[in-house]
């Protein structure tokens, strides 16, 4: 652990009951949870509902204080998960509250899951505080969201956007609530640049020739992806896009590059990008490789380490922490300007200074700023159509072109190795400063203080509220959907 900030004996910590991914787990979720519960037990106490698919251990209570103890260094850590089918129920979170008299209830995702929680949000805020680490994609600002903002005490947003975006909603609700901005945090010892001098180099020179196994090529430049395999990932369009590279710069050049997607190459929700790979990508010159197979952090910092450009083409993101994880690592960025991953390519505004948003300026996707930290480069929407589905109903998607990402991947190929290198030191010395706050170290503080504040402040819900009908007004955006 970076940090003991805060460190408080067992015995006089708070408890909180954390709903979420288990953090055992290894998704965007489950992997951030697991940063938050490491950096904070010297001063909580925590106790999981771990929620997955068909969940392997459900019905159990794991303790897992001796394992978290070890990896801290905190000796009367406190962490116990109860894994679950899903993501919980009333009744289950009555006896949860009823047995471990939690002081504060922390959620962690979509809104949308935890939907039972906010019909009985009343029972539990009369004694306990509801507190949100909250994302949202994009806009326009979700109004259909304000009954699940107005019943949290406390609205930790990952992003500039999503702080914007709770403040929009809840109008002047936002004053009676605690929101902070808590962008995600990334542990620096566990993603960094590797050199000759790293005890590991020779399990990383190894693992980086099993990558390329399945070329007999030399490959001198690589473009990497690592998220899931859905739609919003835009996973096709930057296969799409790397073959417009590869033809722009020749083939005997192209033989000499390779996309390397972490991802699962098929998935319901995504596509079939071995069909994909297939039909766009002539194996002579268009080398496209999949990794597939669970990795360690330690593996992770390795892939990291062996690209010259990490890729992230969503057309909506509320973070995309593989940005991050390859700022930790040196290694340069280029993403769709839209979500948080607007927050890590630091744009600046007419004055040098790092973009705020609010209604007049909600999002920088229209390319209003065009300066930005060297470390990344910016793919800018070409399309920006409102899309929704019934529990959604509405929200922009903002989508890149295929031609653009070509374009961002040909302008990092041109700079030479050491132009690459300084740029990324310079997006690692912009993740861990600050003014960023997103180290872990940074991360877990900003955690701490917000809900500590929160504790401060709470004040036990009333059982009921009144309110005449005739102020029951109808609500409308009020911010530019033209910018």
């Amino acid at each position: 652990m970076e940090s003991k900030y805060g460190y408080l004996k067992k015995e006089n910590r708070k408890n909180i009951l954390l709903l979420c991914d288990d953090i055992r787990m290894h998704s965007g979720i489950a992997t951030m949870a697991r940063e938050i519960v490491m950096g904070t037990v010297q001063h909580y106490n925590w106790f999981q509902l771990g929620a997955a698919i068909k969940h392997p251990d459900h019905g159990k209570v794991l303790d897992l204080s001796a394992d978290m103890a070890k990896r801290t260094g905190v000796e009367d850590a406190d962490v116990k998960v109860m894994p679950f089918n899903g993501y919980g129920d009333a009744a289950t979170l009555r006896q949860l509250i009823a047995f471990h008299k939690p002081d504060g209830i922390m959620i962690f995702t979509d809104p949308r899951y935890w939907g039972w929680l906010f019909d009985i949000e009343r029972e539990i805020r009369k004694t306990t505080p509801i507190l949100y680490l909250n994302i949202w994609d994009d806009y326009p600002a979700p109004l259909y969201n304000k009954d699940y903002y107005n019943s949290c005490d406390l609205l930790m947003g990952i992003s500039k956007q999503t702080v914007n975006i709770n403040k929009l909603v809840l109008e002047e609700a936002a004053e009676d609530k605690v929101i902070k901005y808590v962008p995600h945090g990334i542990n620096r010892e566990s993603f960094f640049k590797i050199n000759k001098d790293y005890a590991q180099y020779s399990k990383f020179t190894e693992f980086k020739k099993n990558v390329f196994a399945q070329s007999n090529k030399d490959i001198e430049y690589t473009v990497f992806f690592n998220s899931r395999n859905i739609r919003r990932k835009s996973v096709s369009d930057l296969i799409a896009g790397y073959r417009v590279f590869c033809d722009s710069i020749g083939k005997e050049k192209a033989k000499k590059c390779a996309l390397v997607l972490h991802t699962q190459p098929k998935d319901q929700n995504g596509t079939d990008l071995v069909a994909v790979k297939d039909a766009l990508c002539d194996p002579e010159y268009v080398n496209v490789y999949f990794s597939t197979q669970k990795l360690s952090t330690e593996q992770m910092n390795w892939m990291y380490n062996l690209a010259d450009l990490t890729v992230l083409p969503s057309s909506n993101e509320g973070w995309g922490l593989s940005l991050t994880e390859s700022m930790m690592a040196e290694t340069m960025i280029a993403a769709n300007v839209t979500g948080g991953m607007q927050d890590q390519m630091r744009f600046t505004d007419n004055e040098g200074k790092w973009i705020e948003f609010d209604k007049d300026f909600p999002s920088n996707h229209r390319g209003t700023y065009k300066e930005h930290g060297e470390w990344a480069l910016p793919i800018f929407p070409s399309n920006i159509s409102l899309v929704g589905s019934i529990p959604t109903p509405y929200i922009f998607d903002d989508r890149c072109s295929f031609d653009d990402i070509a374009t961002v991947i040909e302008e990092s190929y041109k700079l030479t190795p050491e132009e690459r290198a300084t740029k990324g030191a310079a997006g690692r010395a912009f993740a861990t400063s600050d003014e960023a706050m997103m180290s872990g170290k940074s991360m877990c503080k900003n955690i701490i203080d917000s809900i500590d504040e929160t504790f401060d402040t709470f004040t036990p819900r009333a059982r009921f509220d009144l309110t005449k009908i005739e102020d029951l007004k109808p609500k409308y955006i009020k911010h530019k959907l033209v910018y």
